[in-house]
Formats: structure tokens, sequence, C-alpha cells
């Protein structure tokens, strides 16, 4: 029997989690119950951290040190030592299902680089983004769910940084209102676009090759993660297809709409909600 404070910081983070609307579910409710709540925590650790980033009018200065403050909060959970609500839940998760610290201070190099990189030269530079911003949170389930196997955790990066991706492709117009742009330069250069013409909203067919490539090596990481699947319990299955399968469902709204995602930003609706769904049913990632 979880005692009531610990029990009321991991109802905060449930709160917190459905308060938000995202193209995946959070914390959903057909993962088992005794999960969710641990779920939750990971979700309102993150959240909470890349709101300071990204929200808000304050300067640099103050985002990073709110960030270094969080940091500071996560080192005291470690120590056994956590501030409610959300630092309380977090310590108890941590030490439940043996997630690694580190994870969750990668995720904050990730926010921290979010407050002072505008712009990549090279798509491993991205890949190295990714590598604490996405792929810490799948880390990070598989260890809740007692899978954080090799193999694993290696496929669980690949459909990490493919969903990171996918939600560059889709938000490119968005980003580039906050001042940045996560389509490596190097790719910009190989298609003789520039960075101004995204803000002019330049959908020629450099836009368009550009966007062709970047999609098409984001499918190829989706597949090469597709084997994680069939290897995990089934408590975790349906909802890693259905991730799988909304994220592939968001680069093929990108290519349907001629890549020209300056113009519309293509996000799911209730037909391609329920098309994820039945796919995630009836066929296995591959």
């Amino acid at each position: 029997m979880m005692e009531p404070r610990l029990s009321a910081a991991y109802d905060y983070c449930l709160s917190l989690a459905r308060l938000h609307y995202e193209n995946f579910p959070v914390a959903s409710r057909i993962l088992p119950a005794d999960r969710r709540p641990a779920i939750a925590a990971v979700y309102a650790f993150a959240r909470l951290a890349d709101d300071m980033a990204d929200e808000g009018t304050l300067d640099e200065a103050e985002r990073l040190r709110q960030l270094d403050d969080w940091q500071k909060r996560l080192d005291h959970a470690v120590s056994g030592s956590a501030e409610p609500p959300v630092f309380e839940a977090l310590m108890d998760t941590m030490a439940r299902y043996s997630v690694p610290p580190q994870l969750f201070s990668d995720l904050l190099v990730a926010f921290r680089q979010d407050v002072t990189k505008r712009r990549y030269e090279s798509f491993a530079d991205l890949l190295s983004y990714c590598r604490c911003s996405a792929n810490p949170v799948g880390r990070i389930v598989l260890h809740v769910f007692n899978e954080a196997r090799a193999k694993n955790l290696l496929w669980s990066d690949a459909i990490c940084t493919a969903l990171q991706l996918a939600n560059f492709w889709q938000d490119i117009s968005v980003d580039n209102r906050k001042g940045r742009i996560y389509a490596p330069l190097e790719d910009l250069a190989r298609f003789r676009y520039t960075p101004e013409e995204i803000g002019q909203n330049v959908e020629d067919e450099r836009f368009r090759g550009l966007m062709q490539f970047e999609v098409e090596r984001t499918c190829a990481l989706f597949r090469e993660g597709a084997p994680i699947v069939r290897n995990v319990s089934k408590p975790l299955r349906f909802e890693l297809a259905l991730t799988w399968h909304g994220g592939m469902r968001i680069l093929q709204l990108i290519k349907n709409q001629g890549y020209r995602v300056l113009s519309a930003r293509p996000k799911l609706g209730t037909y391609d909600g329920l098309l994820v769904v039945l796919r995630s049913i009836l066929k296995t990632p591959q």
C-alpha cells in the first residue's frame, strides 16, 4: 500500500500528464495500471523542464538557471532527499524500477541545448541531440517495464530518434518562428536551399526534395527499430505499435501533401487515429 504523501505526488504527475495533448498517448489507459504512475512521473519531470526551456518570455540566462536548479533537485532525489511532488514521485520511480538517473540528466542536457543552439551543421550533430532529447525516454520506459535488454535499447533508440525527427519535419514552420531550424545545414546546402527561405515559406522543388530526403531517412530509422515490438511483453507491445504506426502516419501525411509542410502543418485527425489503432491491432511493424 502506497503511503498517502507518495500517492498524492503521483496523482499530481498524472493530472499534469492528462492536461497536455500530444501526438502520442501519455500514461495511456492501455498501459497496466501499476505502471501508469511511473510513466506520468517521468512525463511531469520532462514536461516542466521543457516549459522552462521553451515557454514564456524569460531570457536565456534565467532559463538556464532554472534548468540548473532542476538538475540540483534531481541530484537531491538521487541522494534520497526529494522535494514533493514531482521529485518525490520520480525518486520512487527510479528506485522501484532501477532507472538510471543519468537518463534524466541527459534530458536536461537537451533542454539546455534548446535554449542555446538554433542550428545544426550536420545530421550527426542532430543525432547527437536526439540521443539526449528523445532516446532517454524510450530507455526509461523499457526500464519501467523490465524490458531494458541490450537489443531492445538499440531498437528503442532508433524509434525514439525517428519520432523526434518526424516531429521536426512536422513542425518546421513552428520551430522557425522560434528561431530554430533542425534540418541540418549540410542538407539544406545539398539541395541549394537557404535557412532564410524557410522563413519566406519557399516550398519549391528544392524544399520538397529536402523534405523527401529527410522523411525517407526517418522512415528507415523507424524500420530499423521495428523488431522491438515483437520482442517485448504484451503490456508494452500494443503501446509501442501505436507509437510506431503513429510516427509513420505523420510521415505519410507529409508525403501526401507533397512535402509542403511550411504552408500546412500535418497532424493526426480522427481518421488517422482510427487507422493507427487498426494497424496496430492487425499489422506488426516491420
